[in-house]
């Protein structure tokens, strides 16, 4: 039987993403993400982009966008970012905490993922330092593999993700070193701020500033 709410793991990190940006000056939603041409404010306007369109209204847009999953969530990630206020925004991630919204596949660990990720995509980028709980991680972590590296089009060809805060790694080769959370980041395609990784690949995973 399918849930009508999200389990506490999904909704304690949407609650401590929402408590997050509660925080943001308005410069801070304006700042770039480490999601390439997004703002925080898009970043938000995507993690809630479930809670305010029908799965009707997601497929005729779908449909608009020629089947183009990414070409649609991007167009409607700037649309809503345009015409909805960093309040506004919030206050959808606020009331529904506890959303019942899945990825097709992907299940509650998915919905997690979404979330932990996008979440990071702007706490990185604005260096706020915020540490994902470890069993909310080890949940994403314990699901990584190489589907998604395809999906993200990320090139670990020759590369070991090791994480210097817990026993985890990821591909073979040279060891990339981090984080287990900014190594989830760069197994998504991310370029992180410089100071996160160390390891002979870093440079490739780094953004230049």
């Amino acid at each position: 039987m399918a849930r009508d709410t999200a389990p506490d793991w999904v909704a304690g990190e949407r609650r401590d993403l929402a408590s997050m940006l509660a925080r943001l000056t308005p410069e801070q939603w304006d700042a770039p993400s480490l999601c390439a041409g997004w703002r925080s404010r898009e970043v938000i306007a995507h993690i809630t982009m479930p809670y305010r369109l029908s799965t009707p209204r997601i497929l005729l847009k779908m449909v608009k966008a020629r089947g183009n999953f990414n070409r649609m969530s991007d167009a409607q990630a700037r649309e809503d970012a345009r015409t909805l206020t960093a309040d506004a925004l919030l206050h959808t991630l606020e009331e529904n905490v506890a959303h019942p919204w899945k990825p097709p596949g992907g299940g509650f660990e998915g919905a997690l993922s979404h979330d932990v990720i996008h979440g990071l995509d702007v706490s990185v980028a604005l260096g706020l330092g915020r540490r994902v709980p470890d069993d909310r991680l080890d949940r994403v972590l314990g699901g990584v593999g190489p589907k998604h590296v395809k999906y993200f089009g990320t090139d670990l060809a020759g590369v070991q993700l090791t994480a210097d805060d817990r026993a985890w790694t990821y591909g073979a080769g040279a060891p990339l070193r981090g984080s287990a959370q900014d190594l989830l980041l760069v197994l998504c395609g991310r370029r992180l701020p410089p100071g996160h990784l160390t390891g002979e690949p870093s440079p490739r995973f780094t953004a230049t500033v």
